[in-house]
């Protein structure tokens, strides 16, 4: 995977140094994880598979981290993330975004 050395993410295309206020917010979610200690996470990008949309996320004080990929779903308006917990689908998932990875190396 390509080395990550902003805190933003390159897929933000704003065109911006993220090192001050403007008007591109960042997407921050917190989630807990295993351990019950909350992490902040920030949106890198999105991608579909299939009829489904799903989204990136890197911690947002570790962005070496591993990413987590998680289903967005427009409920009331709303987007709503879920855990991806049918093997399957995430085989699915995992392939088109080492596809997807693949492809930004080698531009």
């Amino acid at each position: 995977m390509s080395e990550h050395k902003h805190e933003h993410g390159d897929a933000c295309g704003c065109g911006q140094d993220h090192d001050h206020d403007h008007e591109h917010e960042e997407f921050v979610l917190t989630l807990t994880d295993e351990e019950g200690k909350e992490v902040e996470m920030v949106l890198v990008e999105t991608f579909d598979v299939g009829e489904k949309l799903y989204a990136l996320l890197l911690e947002r004080e570790n962005p070496e981290a591993d990413g987590v990929i998680l289903r967005m779903e427009e409920e009331n308006e709303e987007m709503v993330l879920y855990n991806i917990e049918d093997e399957d689908e995430w085989n699915e998932v995992e392939a088109v975004y080492n596809e997807l990875v693949a492809a930004a190396n080698q531009e």
